[in-house]
């Protein structure tokens, strides 16, 4: 996953191992999300009530960012 892209992971089997690969430390002034459920998005979740983190399930919809607070690719 490139630096800057959103992602996100949906297990739909009782347990998973992930592992994914960073290209530094982490930084969280660096950390940005957008809700998962974001009808704006358009993803078709295969999954009801999911299992997330009080960071994730607090995401703001993509259209409710002020466009100067998002990332900008030629920042990245």
């Amino acid at each position: 996953i490139p630096p800057g892209f959103a992602h996100g992971f949906c297990v739909l089997s009782e347990t998973a191992d992930l592992i994914y690969k960073c290209t530094d430390f982490y930084y969280p002034e660096d950390q940005f999300g957008v809700s998962w459920a974001d009808p704006g998005i358009g993803i078709n979740w295969p999954v009801e009530g999911p299992i997330l983190s009080d960071k994730d399930s607090n995401l703001p919809f993509l259209k409710d960012i002020a466009q100067e607070n998002l990332p900008r690719f030629e920042e990245i």
